[in-house]
């Protein structure tokens, strides 16, 4: 088991490598430059905005977390990454239609100078798209050998001391874990032989893992959640992250369950539908690969939820989720909620959530907190699965036999009391009885 430590300080630069420079990726890297000038601030990302509190209520000591944890700075940041398209970054951002045209002006020296590197793609795993920027090679072994000679190339281009990979790229079909899935030795013979079974997004993590760079699965693709894959990050202890960012119509389900399952109160129904039209709602208008996303956004009212233990509240529970591609709305999703609720002696109400979100705009901060934590964590010698960073994800990877906490509010104290445990402070329990114990003690 590793023993955590005290991070080490994060000197030198951070390369953050992006598989997938869409609108996710572009509007991360131009929110980030405009901080750096100063032209706006970085709302939604708890590494630059958040606090955390150290000690009593009672010691006023509420540091934001930046200041109580060695992250990198944003000014030694460095982007990269691959993309199936060649446009620059300024380019994508432009064709991606997130941010306002003017905003991109602003930063066209900066973005364009970032461009991608050719992508592993497979189109047996996503279907709706393809581009002309992609790798060729005899083996997907040698592919993974053509990313680690990317990452170590970039690295020293850019004087970087350390990089961390965090995976933005589109939502691959559907598979089942199989036995080459099993080991890491398994798992190289099925590299080598050109496996089916083995994605564009599982080279990626080998290829990172290999050579100790911590990776994060921003979509619900089977990824490092496989035991060949864990047992290479713990061979090179390096963290893992995943799955698939928590953003829009997740987000306020882990936000509304978890109150209403607190006040006892039942749920006969929940019926989630969104709409969308960049590129993401393209991919998703296949059926193989909705069903990924699917399986994602099911899990969470039930893991909250809980209906075997609770059956009289949610035992009827009736749960569905629809995707639907609409060009129109572009990157601004809009997702409904129809909540069917049920309260004393079974009286029925219902509560209807209209959320008209910018998915890149949310999407942004969390691919930053990841990426600064994810490097954070590698300085503290933690390595395999970082459960602590479930707060930003839709599906968190656990140790086997664990469920998964989807909780946002307890998935909030996990990750500060991690942070605390990781700089030798107490953790905080929010019992709240040792300050009325002194005032009896004290009278």
């Amino acid at each position: 088991m590793d023993t955590i430590k005290k991070p080490q300080p994060a000197n030198g630069k951070l390369g953050i490598l992006i598989p997938g420079l869409g609108a996710v990726a572009t509007t991360l890297i131009a929110g980030v430059e405009a901080v750096k000038k100063g032209s706006a601030q970085p709302i939604g990302s708890l590494t630059q905005l958040g606090n955390i509190r150290i000690g009593k209520r009672t010691d006023n000591y509420n540091p934001r977390i930046k200041d109580f944890v060695p992250l990198a700075n944003l000014n030694d940041i460095v982007f990269g990454g691959w993309d199936i398209y060649s446009d620059n970054v300024y380019e994508a951002a432009v064709n991606a239609k997130v941010l306002e045209l003017h905003q991109l002006a602003e930063l066209k020296p900066e973005l364009e100078k970032i461009k991608p590197m050719a992508a592993v793609f497979d189109p047996s795993y996503i279907k709706n798209i393809s581009g002309p920027n992609v790798k060729t090679a005899k083996t997907k072994y040698d592919l993974a050998l053509a990313l680690i000679q990317d990452m170590e190339e970039f690295k020293a281009a850019n004087n970087c001391d350390r990089l961390v990979v965090v995976w933005c790229a589109s939502t691959e079909k559907y598979i089942e874990p199989t036995d080459i899935h099993n080991s890491i030795d398994l798992f190289e013979i099925a590299l080598k032989n050109n496996d089916e079974l083995i994605s564009p997004s599982m080279i990626y993590a080998y290829a990172a893992l290999k050579i100790g760079i911590p990776f994060v699965n921003g979509a619900p693709n089977l990824t490092v959640d496989i035991p060949a894959l864990i047992e290479l990050s713990k061979e090179t202890n390096t963290p893992i992250a995943g799955k698939d960012f928590k953003t829009g119509q997740t987000l306020m389900k882990t936000i509304v369950a978890p109150g209403l399952q607190a006040r006892a109160l039942g749920v006969k129904g929940w019926f989630s539908t969104n709409i969308l039209g960049n590129r993401d709602g393209k991919v998703l208008d296949d059926p193989e690969n909705f069903k990924t996303k699917e399986v994602s956004k099911l899990s969470v009212l039930e893991e909250i939820l809980k209906p075997e233990e609770h059956p009289e509240l949610y035992g009827d529970l009736y749960h569905k989720v629809r995707i639907n591609y609409y060009p129109p709305h572009g990157d601004n999703k809009e997702s409904w909620d129809n909540i069917d609720i049920v309260g004393w002696m079974g009286y029925q109400m219902q509560i209807k959530i209209n959320f008209l979100c910018r998915d890149s705009i949310l999407a942004a901060p969390i691919v930053l907190d990841l990426a600064l934590f994810s490097d954070l964590a590698k300085r503290a010698n933690m390595s395999g699965i970082q459960e602590w960073l479930s707060f930003y994800l839709k599906s968190p990877q656990t140790a086997e036999g664990l469920k998964p906490e989807h909780d946002i509010f307890k998935q909030l104290i996990k990750l500060q009391n991690t942070l605390r445990h990781m700089m030798g402070e107490d953790l905080i329990t929010h019992l709240g009885l040792d300050y009325y114990q002194e005032l009896v003690e004290s009278m």
